[in-house]
């Protein structure tokens, strides 16, 4: 009896053990704006054995590019990252050169579409209602007092809350006041390079932080303070805490409006259409962009490449992850667009060949082991 429970048991470890070197470790990290519904939340969409260390967007972008898994403090292969930050035409003619031929394409696809939030602390104000041109002279140091911006006599300093490090939330704010004041402000991922002059020094008062969790914290701790975060960082629905940019409000369905005149690529192979820039919509909240994943095509773990294309197939479905979307104040990607994400880096239905690990693309090349 005793030999047999202990066949059986040891029966059960081995099963065990198997299961577990069938499940492939999936690196990735990168963008803070969507990290807690991507990993360490009860609804975190990411699957159990796939990692995600928010490091701003910047650093995962270069983390994925150049196969860099110490910027995400770890080893072996970086598998996939998240950014709000587009790659460049530079970015993906240079890793095209350098590893196209080895890793195979690369794949940028939106995740999730998501607004960029103003919390504020002003005391007296609960309704904060601000221009897109107001928020230039606040963000740029054109206006230095609650008082100057607001016209009224108040005299209390603006101290704005910036990301200090290379970050998509900041390109995504940056697009739309370049839009709105480009003698003020470039496009960049990086608040001091943005804000134009180029190279001027920001004021002593300002704070920087490097991770979108602090934003709010910082701004709630002095009264005259205003900043940007993704609106899972904050109560974006509540204009007492977070304020209305030309009379609207960051919800899910001001969102959706702002984004919905986005059309479909007309070049699928081509990853930078695949995120619809939209930098000033004609309706709904004006500060509005996806999130994005970056995936190989190809990937020489087999498990791997398996466990990437479960996720999208999850990911992409409806519902899919909606439900843990919206509980995070983000907004669902269209369902034409996950349609069309499905036909061509899933199933190749849309007989592209852009699908994960396609044979005819991917024989012998792929992100190492």
């Amino acid at each position: 009896m005793f030999k047999r429970t202990l066949i059986a048991a040891s029966l059960t470890v081995a099963a065990l053990a198997s299961a577990q070197a069938m499940a492939a470790n999936v690196t990735g990290g990168g963008a803070t704006l969507p990290a807690a519904l991507y990993k360490g939340s009860a609804n975190s969409i990411l699957p159990a054995n796939f990692s995600y260390l928010g490091t701003g967007s910047g650093t995962g972008k270069t983390a994925f590019l150049t196969n860099n898994s110490a910027l995400f403090n770890t080893t072996g292969s970086v598998h996939f990252a998240g950014s709000d930050s587009i790659l460049s035409a530079s970015e993906i003619s240079t890793y095209n050169t350098n590893f196209g031929a080895s890793y195979g394409p690369l794949i940028q696809l939106p995740s999730v579409a998501t607004s960029v939030a103003i919390p504020y602390k002003k005391s007296g104000q609960t309704a904060l209602n601000l221009t897109s041109a107001q928020l230039c002279d606040a963000f740029s140091g054109a206006k230095t007092t609650w008082g100057a911006l607001l016209g009224t006599s108040d005299t209390t300093p603006i101290r704005v809350v910036y990301r200090n490090v290379s970050s998509g939330t900041t390109e995504i704010l940056t697009r739309h006041l370049n839009s709105i004041c480009p003698t003020k402000f470039a496009t960049n991922s990086t608040f001091a390079s943005a804000r134009l002059p180029a190279g001027s020094t920001l004021p002593t008062t300002w704070v920087g932080v490097a991770g979108t969790a602090d934003v709010a914290t910082q701004v709630n701790a002095v009264d005259g303070s205003i900043g940007y975060v993704g609106p899972d960082g904050v109560n974006a629905a509540s204009n007492a805490v977070v304020a209305r940019v030309n009379g609207v409000q960051p919800t899910t369905a001001n969102v959706s409006l702002a984004l919905g005149s986005a059309t479909l690529p007309t070049a699928p192979s081509n990853p930078a259409q695949w995120v619809p820039v939209v930098p000033n919509p004609a309706s709904g909240y004006p500060i509005v962009a996806y999130t994005n994943f970056i995936f190989g095509q190809c990937y020489k773990d087999a498990a791997v490449a398996a466990d990437v294309k479960a996720f999208l197939t999850t990911h992409y479905s409806n519902p899919g992850n909606n439900a843990a979307t919206i509980a995070h104040s983000f907004t669902p990607v269209p369902t034409n667009w996950k349609a069309a994400v499905t036909a061509n880096f899933i199933t190749n239905t849309s007989g592209n060949n852009l699908d994960i690990n396609n044979a005819s693309v991917c024989n012998a090349v792929g992100r190492p082991l």
